[in-house]
């Protein structure tokens, strides 16, 4: 089923560290990151969001993105807008 999804990347404002995912509403997926619902960001909160691309396609075309973001060379180029 195709639709439209946002890859995005947050950074902790504890220790910089760098969290992508990908979500189709980014404000509250926001949310729940700094709500601490997510186990993974938790204890890294505040997350503030840097990074957003929208991508029309499948969920698995999705997937496929933010896998790029979070492999060793998508990491640095998000290192680089921080």
């Amino acid at each position: 089923m195709t639709g439209k999804f946002i890859i995005y990347a947050l950074k902790s404002s504890v220790d910089n560290r760098i969290y992508v995912g990908f979500t189709t509403d980014i404000v509250k997926r926001l949310k729940e990151h700094n709500s601490g619902k997510t186990k993974s960001t938790k204890g890294y909160r505040p997350w503030n969001l840097f990074f957003n691309e929208e991508i029309v396609g499948t969920r698995i075309d999705a997937r496929n993105r933010e896998k790029y973001y979070k492999s060793g060379i998508g990491k640095e180029k998000l290192k680089l807008l921080i």
